[in-house]
């Protein structure tokens, strides 16, 4: 799937939506390591960017990402609007990140 393809906005400029498939989602749940709280604490006792959280986060959208561009595709979708993220705390230091859009087949006008 062509990444432009993926988009915030409810229509894609230039294309047509042809059919929607419905919901799609990529879910990953995630905890912190040991050595990657103590790294934390750490960066949070002279604080500014705590680069070692910012990496765990990106990472696990990127992966909840690339899961939600699968489902697309298995579904037979080209293109997915309306995409978010969501997070949820499961338990202390486990999270659920989210990444959800209406999967759609699309034509360039």
């Amino acid at each position: 799937m062509d990444h432009s393809l993926v988009t915030t906005a409810n229509n894609l400029e230039g294309y047509r939506i042809v059919k929607h498939l419905g919901m799609v989602r990529g879910i990953t749940v995630r905890s912190r390591s040991l050595g990657g709280n103590i790294a934390g604490g750490l960066q949070s006792l002279f604080g500014g960017r705590l680069s070692v959280y910012v990496e765990l986060c990106e990472s696990a959208r990127e992966e909840a990402y690339q899961l939600l561009i699968q489902h697309a595709q298995a579904i037979g979708a080209n293109a997915i609007i309306s995409m978010r993220y969501d997070a949820n705390e499961i338990m202390q230091g486990i999270t659920e990140v989210l990444a959800y859009g209406t999967a759609v087949t699309v034509e360039k006008n």
